[in-house]
Formats: C-alpha cells, sequence, structure tokens
C-alpha cells in the first residue's frame, strides 16, 4: 500500500462518516491523462475531502505557509502536494503544475486562491485558466457544499469535463479561461445545493 492510499483510506474513515460524505458525478471523472480539477474553497477540509471523493490521486497546489509546518511538510510532500506564493506569479509552481499535468497526472486547484469567509464562491485567479489553456489536459470542475458540522451532510459533485477548444481557438485570456470554470463550478453548486 502506498503512503497515497494508506493517507486515503485514514482520511476517508474519519471524513466520510463524520461528514456524511455523499458524492457525485464520479463517472465523469477521466480514467487517464491528465485532469485539472478545480473546486471551490470553503473549509480547511476541502483538499482531503476531494482527496478521499476523487478516483485518482491528486496532486494538490498548496500555499506555501503550509510547507513550514515541520510534521504538515512531511506529509503533503509525501502525498505530491507542492507551494505556491499567494499573491504573485510564482514561476516554479507554475512549472511544476503544468509537468504534473503532462505527465498525465491530476492537478488539483482551489481557484479562488483562499477560502471564502461566507460559503460564496469568490473570484478565481487566472492560474487555473492558464493551466487549461497551455495543457490538454480534461478540465473538472467540483462543487464542494457544506458547512461542514459533525453528521450534517456535505456534498462533493463533480462536473462533465470542460471542453476548452473554443476558448484556445480564439486565443483566450487565462483569466476568461477561468471565469469559464468558475461558472460551471457555480452551475454545479446551484443544482445540488
Amino acid at each position: 500500500m502506498t503512503f497515497y492510499s494508506f493517507a486515503k483510506f485514514v482520511a476517508g474513515s474519519i471524513l466520510k462518516p463524520l461528514y456524511r460524505i455523499e458524492v457525485k458525478g464520479v463517472e465523469h471523472f477521466p480514467k487517464d491523462g491528465g485532469v485539472l480539477v478545480c473546486a471551490n474553497h470553503i473549509d480547511n477540509l476541502d483538499p482531503p475531502t476531494v482527496g478521499v471523493t476523487s478516483p485518482r490521486p491528486i496532486h494538490f497546489m498548496a500555499k506555501e505557509e503550509l510547507f513550514r509546518v515541520p510534521v504538515l511538510n512531511y506529509i503533503i510532500t509525501k502525498l505530491g502536494a507542492f507551494p505556491v506564493k499567494r499573491g504573485m506569479s510564482d514561476r516554479e509552481a507554475l512549472k511544476k503544475g503544468l509537468a504534473v499535468l503532462r505527465e498525465g497526472n491530476v492537478l488539483g486547484l482551489f481557484p479562488e486562491g483562499t477560502r471564502s469567509k461566507t460559503g460564496e464562491l469568490g473570484k478565481g485567479l487566472a492560474g487555473a485558466g492558464f493551466f487549461a489553456l497551455r495543457t490538454e489536459a480534461h478540465v473538472v470542475p467540483c462543487a464542494i457544499i457544506g458547512p461542514y458540522k459533525p453528521f450534517r451532510r456535505v456534498k462533493v459533485v463533480y462536473g462533465k469535463p470542460l471542453s476548452m477548444r473554443e476558448l484556445k481557438e480564439r486565443k483566450a485570456s487565462a483569466e476568461e479561461a477561468t471565469e469559464y470554470i468558475m461558472s460551471h463550478i457555480k452551475k454545479l453548486i446551484d443544482e445540488n445545493k
């Protein structure tokens, strides 16, 4: 058993019963090739929740502050996460994200860049659009519908992969591509509340 599958088992055995996690749309998740999973961000538990519900291992781009916590740094690095400096263009993180996708792996992003204080969907940052336009990865929108309260249901809904062809053909900006992705996350939230 790999460290990832062990951690997924442990986290799942705690999170799934505690938050009565319900997963929808997992059949839409591509079985192979690069996948960019873009989810809304309502709680610190979002990454492990998406991690335990995804059918494939996910490499998360995570704020660099998390990598300064000794034990947490070890765990999330072993799980394939990598740091991003927030609030600026982090070339290293962008290169690493592109490599994850081009190698046929799954990259997990929270395009808002930070947790929503209100639970409402915020504005997405250009990073999601950057990865979507510069790779052939499948782009999968994901809605997390809370709240995270013990024994209250949390829903994780995976949408169908989005076609980026039209945006690529007309050389849309990364911001526009992100808005397109965010509109699909919003639609999933609205349809599954």
